[in-house]
């Protein structure tokens, strides 16, 4: 009889909180796996299977049309209402929804994060990569609503990975700080819808940011979303000047929110296996 039981233990390697690049790569494969995997499960045993990443933006934007455009007169810099806010709300969508899903992926995937280890980052990155695919398909109904209303991008369409690359950064940065307080408060999946519907209200979605009084607009550049959502407007839309200090101001604190989370995810996963 074995007097000396053995017990696994899912603990990282190492304790310190730098982002470790080589083991990173070395599982790259695997988020990938887990990314296409969200893209999989989000549509399984749906009648409309990826038709649903044009029906929301588009039916969002024939309410906000309705609401904002025709009867609250909303401006939008000479760009008909329609194309304006759709142009906004795939961007918008493809944050809320990868935010949403990611503050919730450690939850979500127990089984596997106290049974196996590696990067937990991957958790909260596999749902904002996969919400790519939702945000490519709605840009093609942009380009089609482009041609219909005359409008073409500006050559500073270059700079829409960049845009991507901030917003996937805020994202994952949110999305590690969120999931990881919810694997020990569960009430982080019921706040955070409201936050988020809060959020698209604080940000340049629905109006421009020449709407808010120039003494004001700095608060609301303190939102990274501000100069994201400005910036992929107008490079898309080709109807004003893109605004590179509200974008290098937006991609700081992008960078800063990303630097935040993983500092903060890689000092409370140790407890991770324990609580879950």
């Amino acid at each position: 009889m074995n007097d000396h039981p053995h017990h696994r233990f899912i603990r990282p390697p190492g304790k310190g909180i730098n982002i470790n690049v080589p083991e990173l790569w070395a599982y790259r494969e695997l988020l990938f796996y887990l990314a296409w995997r969200e893209v999989k499960i989000r549509y399984k045993q749906t009648a409309m299977g990826a038709g649903w990443a044009v029906l929301q933006p588009l039916f969002t934007m024939i309410i906000f049309t309705l609401l904002f455009g025709r009867l609250a007169k909303m401006p939008s810099d000479g760009v008909p209402y329609p194309l304006f806010s759709f142009t906004g709300l795939i961007l918008w969508i493809f944050f809320s929804n990868a935010l949403s899903h990611a503050s919730t992926s450690m939850v979500d995937n127990a089984q596997m994060l106290s049974k196996v280890y590696f990067p937990r980052i991957f958790f909260p990155a596999a749902p904002v990569i996969s919400g790519l695919l939702d945000y490519f398909i709605s840009l093609l109904v942009l380009f089609a609503l482009m041609v219909i209303y005359g409008f073409a991008p500006s050559v500073g369409i270059l700079l829409l990975p960049v845009i991507l690359g901030g917003t996937i950064l805020f994202a994952i940065g949110l999305g590690c700080i969120l999931s990881s307080v919810c694997v020990k408060y569960r009430d982080v999946q019921f706040a955070l819808p409201f936050f988020i519907q809060l959020a698209m209200f604080a940000s340049p979605v629905i109006y421009p940011v020449s709407m808010v009084p120039d003494n004001l607009q700095w608060l609301l550049y303190l939102n990274p979303m501000t100069g994201l959502l400005d910036l992929h407007r107008s490079v898309l839309l080709g109807h004003m000047a893109p605004d590179l200090n509200g974008f290098i101001v937006a991609i700081g604190i992008s960078i800063l929110v990303f630097v935040l989370g993983v500092v903060y995810l890689k000092k409370t996963e140790y407890y991770f296996a324990d609580l879950i």
